[in-house]
């Protein structure tokens, strides 16, 4: 898979919030409807809205590993073991090379010390997502 790291990021110089940039970058692999998925992710940029919570290019590769993974069985979940197994390796890989997935901690808040830019983090969140999510094993 040739990456779609520089269109999120793109996506996101154009307004879109990191959540979006990744969400929408990928909504074609995954059966989403961009316009869902960016109305359903804009509350999750800017570590869900107030640099407290997980970085938003994290939790849209997140997002997407449900949409990939889920078998949407509302009468019987039966899927949800695998997407958080997926789920899990995105947060540990990206953690493991920044040391932390919370915005305000990436952002050097309260130290002073940028770890990670947006436009770093949408790019490394993407990475990682196709990695896990998209790449043939």
């Amino acid at each position: 898979m040739n990456t779609r790291a520089d269109e999120a990021v793109e996506k996101y110089k154009n307004g879109y919030n990191c959540a979006q940039a990744v969400v929408c970058t990928y909504c074609d692999l995954v059966d989403g409807d961009e316009k869902t998925m960016f109305k359903a992710t804009e509350a999750l940029g800017i570590g869900m809205g107030n640099m407290e919570g997980t970085c938003g290019a994290v939790t849209a590769a997140c997002i997407l590993a449900g949409m990939k993974r889920s078998s949407g069985n509302t009468e019987k979940p039966d899927s949800k073991g695998e997407t958080l197994r997926l789920s899990r390796k995105i947060l540990n890989e990206f953690k493991e090379k920044n040391t932390t997935v919370v915005c305000k901690e990436l952002k050097g808040i309260e130290t002073g010390k940028v770890l990670l830019p947006c436009t770093e983090c949408i790019r490394e969140a993407s990475r990682i997502a196709e990695k896990v999510l998209f790449e043939e094993n």
